[in-house]
């Protein structure tokens, strides 16, 4: 005798065994029905899965700039750096002033020389005799012309280096003799300077190859927080001797309006070397 229950997913039955004895049930349990949903389940899951969440076999190549555009970013970090260098760390300047021969080129019918002034070592102390500096012209330098707008400035300097403009008329470039507080005047029997009545020691100066005269100029006391300035080719040098003006205290120069020391020559490549720092007031010492 057997006994089915049947519902929607299984199916039990019984079913005694043949012959004497007691009956000890067989039993089967089927959940055929049950497995089906569960993969048709898991089937709808996995689609409904890969369609809301589609992972692309291949990626689309981001689109190249164009060219100009690339230029275009170079240039302006290019310029930004140039700016930037300029103003806090070293500048090249071009001076065309026969000043400072032999020790830097500015002659007529030569290259003049273009040097690399470094503005960090003004930062933390202020310049010493024999140092080469570069500075802004006060007006009594300058004849009232006012120095260019930074901008204009800029360009100006860079199209100098590449001959494509005239550098700025009111830069100057000197050898500082005397600082604030110190004395000069001129000139022992042997044609020196003199510092606090000291001579000076100057293996840099030019004479041309003629003797060693220097005109003189009247005795003078520098203020305090400027600085007296020199040409090495002493003869033939617009320098603080030229420009005192109402009073030849009024020849120095305001430190404030220093630029920085030149360090190195960099154009021609024939005459690369450092500058000489030679300190006068102790013979190089």
């Amino acid at each position: 005798m057997s006994h089915r229950v049947n519902d929607d997913s299984s199916t039990w039955e019984t079913t005694p065994p043949s012959g004497d004895g007691p009956a000890e049930p067989t039993s089967r349990f089927s959940t055929s029905g049950s497995r089906a949903s569960s993969y048709e389940d898991r089937s709808s899951r996995s689609s409904a899965y890969e369609e809301e969440d589609p992972a692309p076999r291949f990626r689309k190549k981001k689109k190249k700039q164009p060219f100009w555009k690339e230029l275009l970013v170079i240039f302006s970090v290019a310029l930004l750096l140039t700016v930037v260098i300029q103003t806090f760390v070293a500048r090249v300047f071009v001076i065309p002033s026969a000043s400072m021969e032999t020790t830097l080129h500015g002659c007529t019918g030569c290259v003049n020389d273009k040097v690399l002034v470094e503005k960090i070592t003004y930062l933390f102390n202020d310049p010493r005799p024999g140092d080469v500096i570069v500075f802004r012209g006060p007006p009594n330098w300058t004849g009232g012309q006012e120095p260019p707008n930074f901008v204009v400035g800029t360009l100006q300097d860079l199209g100098s280096m590449v001959n494509l403009s005239e550098p700025s008329g009111t830069d100057f470039i000197k050898r500082v003799i005397a600082v604030g507080g110190q004395t000069v005047e001129c000139c022992d029997e042997q044609g020196r300077v003199m510092v606090d009545g000291k001579p000076l020691d100057e293996p840099y100066l030019n004479f041309g190859g003629g003797p060693r005269q220097q005109e003189s100029f009247e005795k003078v006391t520098v203020p305090a927080g400027k600085l007296w300035v020199m040409g090495d080719n002493r003869n033939n040098s617009s320098d603080s001797r030229k420009h005192g003006d109402p009073t030849p205290a009024d020849g120095a120069i305001p430190i404030s309006n220093v630029v920085g020391k030149a360090r190195v020559i960099v154009i021609p490549v024939s005459r690369w070397g450092t500058i000489s720092d030679h300190n006068p007031q102790t013979g190089g010492k």
